[in-house]
């Protein structure tokens, strides 16, 4: 609800305009209420555990980017930069940065399945006994079929349900997860993805596949969900996810068997029990419908007064989190629906940004340069809101001599603070130790990573050259799960991290000259869970809708970079196998070795070029 908020005084503030402002309820666990005018100009503990326990609150349901909660948060953010006497710095004179996202699929109206089995006849109904797949491509073929167990081929495993027979033209039918089942740290694990089955089967000449849900994983016949998995590259086959009853219907006609003993056998022996399906023709046409939503980073200018205002430094958080989860969100509990609060990730973030906002908007005579606060949305979606600010920036990157993020700084533990980006600037270690050693005994245990790419915002920003510092208290066991909640935050702590940050960017702001880049060394991603063996050096732009890999950044020094790959660069061909999407390329990179010479083949400015590049050990 909204009331004109009083001033302490009891009158009634005012800008230009009178000003509705928001008082907001909290949940139990916080103070009982906040109100706008109580804010100290000062970051405090209390200040930001009322930002914390309002943005990861269940009114805010998650703020899952396009939501109502999303839209809520940003409300909010941009109300308190206005009171802070931050300028808008989004489209049309407003705080907000629209930018649109695809955050669902549904099924078209052309989605139809017939098998012809011998003289039987089956007309399959659509999300009653079928449903596409969310990487299908759209599109009808006709063919004969085979099953191919779990439709694996995992050659340290032994193990390939391809081996002796031949799928080319055909349309494979298969089991999801492997035979050790839906575990996800089981030998199979890497291979048992629906993109890589869907790449593999591509690869062997299959026309399009069916997955069905086998019964020693669960007895209940279900459909795979139709979810969004935040790559727009279809699978380049149609594929649909299909009732077993109907499998069952032609294994036992053509081979007397079920699926189940099928599963039974191959889960038990570790040998696959792939066969042709003779007699057997299906029509399959799938359309998938990506339903688009906006949502918007929050941006607020304090404009300095100096010679050097037209230069900023851009400190950012994210203000996005999961929703309610479940598939497809991220969420590490995918199985598990209910709101994820991300308390820690990154409502912690974005309350530390919006303490540093007020907390500067005090003393802006002492900046020489102008500083741009932005809540991003979209980081959950793959960095998607910073990414769309660095192309089309409020102020030139030419002009933006650094860029500051947090994400998830709420549960530092025993004074660890890692530092982010450290090998982007040589300015950049003695200032951040300087600024920890004049906290004398409250010090921080200082952790520093040189890279300047992760899997935060600050990346976007360090692939277009400039310097960055990416503050994080580490990942824990509530990460992406509903568990995030606000009484796990470490307000102390995260109040020390704010002023310890708010210093460093008063003094990156001050400092003369502007901080030199330098391209970093690489260290691996703290985000990434597959543990790859070899590495390419590149960061993929996650924005990007169309076909093939496009590059957002290259590593320094890395296979892509000697290899003569460039951001913007399009992959669509690596070690001789086709590139469609994201998970094309993880697929096939996880099956190469160190020390491998590959080849990489770019679209870039309407060419194709052959690139040979030296796999290095991750």
């Amino acid at each position: 609800m909204k009331q004109i908020c009083s001033s302490p005084n009891g009158r009634t503030e005012t800008t230009l305009k009178t000003r509705l402002v928001r008082f907001v309820l909290v949940c139990a666990v916080a103070v009982d209420y906040y109100v706008y005018g109580q804010t100290s100009p000062a970051i405090t503990e209390d200040d930001i555990r009322a930002h914390i326990q309002y943005l990861a609150s269940d009114e805010l349901e998650g703020r899952a980017s396009g939501s109502p909660g999303n839209r809520k948060a940003a409300e909010y953010i941009a109300d308190h930069f206005e009171r802070y006497g931050l300028s808008p710095a989004g489209d049309n004179g407003s705080y907000f940065q629209h930018f649109e996202f695809v955050s669902s699929l549904r099924p078209g109206q052309a989605n139809n399945v017939v098998i012809a089995n011998g003289s039987d006849e089956m007309t399959l109904k659509l999300s009653e006994d079928f449903l596409p797949l969310g990487f299908s491509s759209d599109g009808a073929i006709k063919a004969s079929a085979c099953f191919v167990g779990y439709g694996i081929t995992a050659a340290d495993q032994k193990y390939d349900d391809y081996a002796g027979i031949d799928v080319t033209g055909k349309i494979v039918l298969m089991l999801r997860y492997s035979p050790d089942g839906n575990n996800p740290h089981g030998g199979f694990e890497q291979f048992a993805s629906l993109r890589q089955k869907a790449r593999i089967a591509r690869e062997k000449g299959a026309v399009g596949m069916i997955l069905v849900t086998g019964p020693s994983d669960l007895e209940d016949d279900r459909l795979v969900d139709l979810v969004h998995d935040q790559a727009f590259g279809s699978s380049g086959i149609p594929g649909i996810s299909m009732k077993r009853e109907f499998c069952d219907k032609l294994l036992l006609k053509s081979h007397g068997t079920t699926i189940r003993i099928l599963q039974d056998s191959i889960n038990a022996n570790k040998q696959p029990a792939s066969r042709d399906l003779p007699g057997c023709t299906i029509q399959i046409q799938t359309q998938v419908v990506r339903i688009k939503e906006a949502t918007a980073n929050i941006l607020g200018m304090l404009k300095a007064s100096t010679p050097k205002s037209d230069e900023i430094v851009v400190i950012g958080a994210h203000m996005d989190h999961l929703g309610y989860g479940g598939q497809g969100s991220g969420a590490l509990d995918p199985d598990v629906k209910g709101i994820h609060n991300g308390a820690d990730d990154n409502a912690s973030g974005t309350a530390a940004l919006m303490e540093i906002a007020e907390q500067l908007s005090k003393s802006r005579e002492s900046l020489q340069r102008s500083v741009l606060f932005i809540a991003f949305s979209g980081e959950e979606l793959g960095t998607l809101g910073s990414g769309h600010y660095v192309n089309t920036p409020f102020v030139p990157l030419s002009k933006t001599i650094a860029m500051l993020n947090m994400d998830m700084v709420g549960r530092m533990t025993n004074r660890t603070l890692t530092v982010h980006g450290m090998g982007t600037s040589p300015q950049w270690e003695s200032l951040v130790r300087a600024q920890n050693a004049g906290l004398a005994r409250d010090s921080f245990d200082l952790k520093f990573v040189q890279d300047g790419f992760g899997p935060s915002d600050h990346a976007q920003f360090y692939g277009k050259d400039v310097p960055v510092l990416f503050f994080f208290t580490g990942v824990h066991s509530d990460y992406h799960k509903v568990t995030d909640d606000v009484e796990f935050i470490n307000y102390k702590g995260e109040k020390e991290i704010a002023q310890f940050v708010s210093n460093i960017l008063s003094g990156v702001a001050n400092a003369d000259p502007r901080p030199q880049f330098t391209k970093a060394g690489s260290t691996p991603s703290m985000g990434d869970r597959r543990g790859f063996n070899v590495t390419l050096g590149i960061v993929p732009d996650y924005g990007d809708t169309g076909t093939g890999l496009k590059v957002g950044s290259v590593r320094a020094d890395g296979p892509a970079e000697k290899a003569g790959v460039k951001a913007g660069d399009v992959i669509v061909e690596l070690a001789g196998k086709s590139v469609l999407n994201i998970y094309d390329y993880m697929g096939i990179l996880g099956e190469l070795k160190a020390g491998q010479e590959v080849g990489v083949k770019v679209q870039r400015s309407g060419s194709v070029l052959d690139l040979k590049a030296l796999l290095t050990k991750r």
